[in-house]
């Protein structure tokens, strides 16, 4: 699962296994250890009613509604998306997408478990 922030914005990717994981085991999670701690990035299936985000200390965790994962993992779709207000009077976005083979990566970046790039034969 990859992770991308910027600005009021916060997207996860993940690969073909990671969506089956998270249909069958209702979470996913990535960890990147330092010197001193771990950051760790979850993605969570709940019973929200909506996708929502949350952070304390190193761990950032999305919640996605059950019925909208199951929905997004077994169809086309390509991605989940929400937002919810901050206290600053923004909105941080959330994105869920599926992570498709990139038709130019460098080499040595490994493709495997991707998702078949529907590009792929067009360019």
């Amino acid at each position: 699962m990859k992770l991308r922030l910027q600005g009021n914005s916060l997207r996860l990717r993940l690969r073909q296994g990671e969506v089956r994981r998270l249909v069958e085991r209702g979470v996913v999670e990535e960890r990147t250890e330092f010197a001193e701690a771990a950051f760790v990035y979850a993605l969570r299936v709940t019973d929200a009613a909506q996708i929502s985000a949350d952070v304390k200390q190193y761990r950032i965790e999305v919640a996605v509604p059950r019925g909208v994962a199951r929905q997004w993992a077994s169809g086309e779709q390509v991605g989940i998306e929400g937002s919810q207000p901050t206290p600053g009077g923004k909105a941080l976005r959330i994105l869920v997408e599926k992570d498709f083979e990139c038709i130019d990566a460098p080499p040595g970046d490994s493709q495997e478990d991707a998702y078949p790039n529907p590009r792929a034969g067009k360019c």
